[in-house]
């Protein structure tokens, strides 16, 4: 299981650009808080990110989510991300599990134990409806949703190539 910074480390530059420009775009407070708290985490004052150019922000914010002590901020983002921007395929790799959610993607309880055919099953729907890109990256924030992820998935992300980070 990897922690939310070095998922931030190791996708394509294409999508956490694309992570960033979505808050920037549709998720305006997310985008101001996220660039607050980064700039506190650095122990710099907000203002002094925001007087910068767009591009020149954006930069900063996808350098500083990739840094250990960014973790829980970069977490946040990767959620609000996936339950907004991916929700269809956040919703379908729910529905394909048989795992219950409210409809939107939030879980109350989740699995013991995964069925490992479902899951190869559902994983390439995913990859016939999704980016490569954006379906790995959902799988390896879902393994860190529970202490010790689950073994049906951890094997599936080991084994299959497209799906390594």
């Amino acid at each position: 299981m990897l922690p939310s910074h070095l998922l931030f480390q190791r996708i394509p530059e294409e999508l956490s650009s694309a992570i960033v420009h979505y808050l920037r775009s549709e998720e305006r407070e997310v985008f101001k808080s996220t660039l607050s708290a980064l700039a506190a985490e650095r122990r710099l004052r907000p203002v002094f990110i925001q007087k910068r150019p767009l591009e020149a922000q954006l930069s900063w914010m996808k350098e500083s989510l990739k840094l250990r002590n960014s973790e829980s901020i970069a977490e946040q983002v990767l959620q609000v991300w996936l339950l907004k921007s991916k929700k269809g395929m956040v919703v379908g790799f729910l529905e394909a599990m048989g795992i219950e959610h409210d409809g939107d993607g939030s879980v109350e309880e989740l699995p013991g134990e995964m069925d490992g055919e479902k899951l190869k099953a559902g994983v390439e729907v995913m990859l016939g409806d999704h980016s490569v890109d954006e379906v790995k990256l959902y799988l390896h924030m879902f393994q860190g949703q529970r202490p010790g992820g689950w073994e049906a998935l951890a094997k599936l992300l080991e084994e299959d190539e497209r799906l390594r980070l």
